[in-house]
Order: structure tokens, then C-alpha cells, then sequence
């Protein structure tokens, strides 16, 4: 029998900062078992993977070697907007494609 993805985790210096971004962005809420060691956040209907939020002393050093990509369901520019709104920055633009990061710097993309 095959395994399946339980959950994707995420080292961060401040987890419930980093998972109330998350549950921002792909409609969901933060844990309410979650601590600032520790935090989770399950996904909103689709019923994909947990994501996973766990505290650790060292910062982010290199490029992720995996990220996500979410599909815009609207206009790109305004996804975008909305996601700096909740913490993330842009990092380049390439037309219907836009690589950014979350608060503590974990890269992802808008795609339409």
C-alpha cells in the first residue's frame, strides 16, 4: 500500500506568525491546540496535506529546494495585494507569474 503526504513542514523562528500567514492565504485558521513552539494549520476543504509549523534557533539560509505554486482564482495583481497584506513580499514578476515569500522568507508562486 502506498504512503500519502500527512502533512508539510515548516521550520520557522516564529511559528504562529508563519501559520496564521499560511491559514490567511489558503482560507483556513490556525490550530487552536497550536503554541508558539508549535503551531498547525489543516486545509480548508480540499482536503490536501496539514501544514505543519515547528520552532527552531537557526534562520532561513538558502533557497528553498520546494515550494509551493497556488493558482490565482481572480486577478493575479489582486491575490498578490492581498497576500502582502498578510506578511509576504515580492520577490520578482515574470507576466502571469509571481514568485514570492512568506514572513520569514520561504519562497512560493502566484501562477494564474
Amino acid at each position: 500500500m502506498p504512503s500519502f503526504v500527512k502533512s508539510v513542514t515548516f521550520d520557522c523562528r516564529e511559528p504562529l506568525v508563519v501559520a496564521a500567514f499560511w491559514a490567511g492565504a489558503l482560507g483556513s485558521n490556525v490550530d487552536e491546540d497550536s503554541t508558539p513552539d508549535r503551531a498547525w494549520v489543516e486545509p480548508a476543504g480540499w482536503g490536501g496535506p496539514n501544514l505543519w509549523f515547528q520552532k527552531v534557533p537557526e534562520g532561513k539560509a538558502a533557497k528553498n529546494r520546494q515550494h509551493f505554486d497556488l493558482r490565482v482564482m481572480g486577478p493575479l495583481e489582486s491575490e498578490r495585494d492581498r497576500l502582502v497584506a498578510l506578511g509576504a513580499s515580492v520577490l520578482a514578476e515574470h507576466g502571469d507569474l509571481c514568485v514570492m515569500a512568506d514572513p520569514e522568507g520561504n519562497e512560493f508562486c502566484l501562477e494564474t
